[in-house]
């Protein structure tokens, strides 16, 4: 089982790497290149052009190594599906935010509104799924045995995650290669979560956007010749959030996912502070642009917020694996 895992990895590897070098020279010459806000950190400036949307690559090689998976191993699963539905649905609404941005010269893309509603209709799609399936409605209390039922009030907290989740990762996509790079470390951590649980088809799946995700990264890493877009960060939020409620490991994902909750508080925070008393308590936010402005290299920031995704990718396996919770 390790070494078809291993095989679906490098399969959306490869397909990723030789995908990238025909797409990216595409992105370039629709002149389908990010914008860069005035408002931002002004070293960020020279990125404006870089072609964006990128996250269609990753996606395709996610995709491209699952098919192989399902057609040669037949380890495609309904949850397999599932999260695929999840992952691209996301994506979509992302492709066409960045779509009216780039193309339609829209700065702000789809209205707030527009990118709710359509967030919400694919995180409902996906719980009436959970649903019919008849998953629990308890939450696991990493390393103990407590655990709480939600009843009714589930579906309500599974559709919150499945929105929030996203809207972190896109929050965190804010320097070259670092939600890419905090993404795979968080679907290495849950593709050995996954296949300790003896849930193949989320161990097929998460290990194959890890496989995707290294072969985007050595085109989105600093300095980067594409950046993901909406496209990807969105659809990433819906991949991790789904394998969270499809592995019950909820309130876990906090852990897993603890740069992206810090990179969200940090801007709650930014604009509870600033609308109470007019003051600001970073630099910018989201935080990764607080450590920028401080004079961190832009790598410097990235591989230490990596250090700390890894860290604690590390103990979220831990007390899931480990403890057995």
């Amino acid at each position: 089982m390790t070494l078809v895992l291993l095989f679906g990895l490098a399969i959306s590897f490869l397909i990723t790497l030789v995908f990238a070098p025909f797409f990216i020279p595409i992105l370039r010459k629709m002149h389908f290149g990010q914008y860069i806000r005035e408002e931002g950190p002004k070293s960020h400036m020279k990125k404006a052009g870089t072609p964006t949307m990128g996250g269609v690559i990753f996606l395709i090689g996610l995709m491209g190594g699952l098919l192989v998976m399902a057609l040669k191993y037949h380890m495609a699963t309904q949850e397999t599906y599932m999260l695929l539905f999840v992952t691209v649905g996301f994506g979509l609404i992302g492709f066409v935010d960045d779509f009216i941005k780039i193309v339609m010269k829209r700065n702000m893309g789809l209205t707030s509104k527009q990118k709710m509603l359509a967030q919400i209709i694919i995180a409902v799609v996906f719980w009436l799924i959970v649903a019919r399936l008849d998953y629990s409605t308890y939450l696991s209390f990493p390393g103990t045995t407590w655990m709480i039922n939600l009843h009714w009030l589930y579906p309500f907290f599974a559709v919150f995650l499945l929105i929030g989740v996203p809207n972190a990762t896109n929050l965190t996509d804010g320097m070259d290669g670092l939600l890419s790079g905090l993404a795979a470390v968080a679907f290495a951590a849950y593709s050995i979560i996954a296949y300790f649980s003896m849930n193949l088809g989320v161990a097929v799946f998460s290990a194959a956007m890890l496989g995707a995700l290294l072969g985007f990264l050595i085109f989105n890493a600093h300095p980067a010749k594409v950046f993901m877009g909406d496209t990807g960060s969105l659809a990433i939020g819906g991949a991790i959030a789904g394998i969270a409620i499809l592995t019950k490991t909820e309130i876990l994902l906090a852990i897993i996912g603890g740069v992206f909750a810090i990179e969200t508080l940090s801007v709650i925070i930014q604009v509870v502070s600033f609308k109470t008393t007019g003051k600001r308590v970073f630099r910018m936010s989201p935080i990764h642009h607080h450590f920028e402005l401080s004079g961190w290299s832009e790598w410097k920031v990235v591989t230490v917020f990596w250090f700390v995704g890894f860290v604690l990718a590390i103990i979220g396996i831990y007390l899931k694996v480990g403890l057995g919770g």
